[in-house]
């Protein structure tokens, strides 16, 4: 294997906050010099389950391995107890009961729609423990238990994310947009060649692009909203210490939500989580149980709060679609 490319590789694993158990699999892949190389793996998901799968091709006048983009699935399904499984359970052409094992609702679904005879679809620990969710007759579902309802018939939301020479939105990043969050990148290239930060969003609301991808709504320079300033508004107690500061900026530049210890203003300490809000301009807060707290009640000193979503002014619009584009 080319040292230089798996030498190259490993960096853009770092950058692109690519989980160690993908890469293994990939450099595995490498050692035996498949031409095409394709790993999915689970990722982690607040809600629901997410899965990744890396495209990695070798040069055809190399052996040297580009990784060019990724795929995300984002699934409804809750998350399964410890030690089960999805089974599609079938039988093969002599009548003998056969199954297939999966650890994603996504490809045990894809899997079970496929079938064109009798089958079922379970959820358990093996085929002699298991609780059926849902059934085919000659090819057509006839049964959905109806708690399984909701993620069997809700299409997994897809998008694929391009790498351009190591750079692109890490994973961490995409997957928190895929559900809703918005990451910060500080080095876009609008379509003139100029560099810029913006504050990034998937608009799920908006017609796919002509790769079939979610468009991004962006908010960059002449938006009004500085994280850390911010963040120094409320009465966060991990802010005292610069090295928790770094950690708690680059978890939501992410899109993620930091644990962190609030103070109301009666001096009561609690833990909360944090999202970056840069649409209206300010950070929200959640219990523990995920329910949105009243942003007031932490803040130093009391401020006007923005009731709606900040408007770009005419000029600012017109400059930016000049100026700048969505970029990998």
């Amino acid at each position: 294997m080319n040292r230089n490319s798996l030498e190259d590789f490993r960096e853009q694993v770092k950058s692109l906050k690519i989980p160690q158990e993908m890469a293994a699999k990939v450099e595995a892949a490498m050692e035996k010099n498949a031409p095409y190389i394709q790993v999915t793996d689970q990722l982690p998901s607040r809600r629901g389950f997410m899965e990744a799968t890396l495209h990695v091709k070798r040069s055809q006048q190399s052996d040297y391995y580009f990784l060019n983009k990724y795929d995300l699935e984002y699934s409804k399904a809750k998350p399964l107890e410890e030690g089960k499984q999805y089974l599609v359970l079938s039988k093969d052409p002599d009548g003998k009961q056969q199954f297939k094992k999966f650890d994603s609702p996504i490809q045990a679904i894809e899997n079970f729609k496929k079938r064109d005879g009798d089958a079922e679809l379970g959820i358990g620990k093996g085929v002699k423990d298991y609780l059926s969710v849902a059934t085919m007759k000659d090819g057509k579902v006839d049964y959905v238990n109806k708690d399984f309802q909701l993620t069997f018939y809700s299409d997994p939301i897809k998008n694929t994310v391009y790498i351009n020479e190591g750079k692109g939105f890490n994973m961490k990043q995409s997957a928190n947009m895929l559900t809703g969050g918005s990451a910060f990148r500080d080095d876009l290239v609008s379509r003139v060649g100029k560099q810029y930060e913006a504050w990034n969003e998937y608009q799920f609301d908006k017609p796919r692009d002509r790769y079939g991808n979610l468009p991004i709504r962006q908010y960059g320079e002449g938006y009004p909203f500085n994280l850390i300033t911010e963040l120094k508004t409320y009465n966060i107690k991990e802010l005292d210490d610069p090295k928790k500061l770094e950690q708690i900026v680059s978890q939501l530049k992410d899109g993620d939500r930091p644990l962190l210890t609030v103070k109301n203003q009666q001096g009561e300490e609690f833990k909360m989580t944090a999202r970056a809000m840069p649409r209206y301009g300010n950070i929200n807060f959640y219990n523990l149980e995920g329910q949105s707290e009243k942003r007031e009640q932490f803040l130093k000193e009391a401020k006007p709060e923005l009731a709606k979503e900040h408007v770009f002014s005419k000029k600012l619009d017109q400059q930016k679609s000049k100026d700048q584009g969505v970029t990998i």
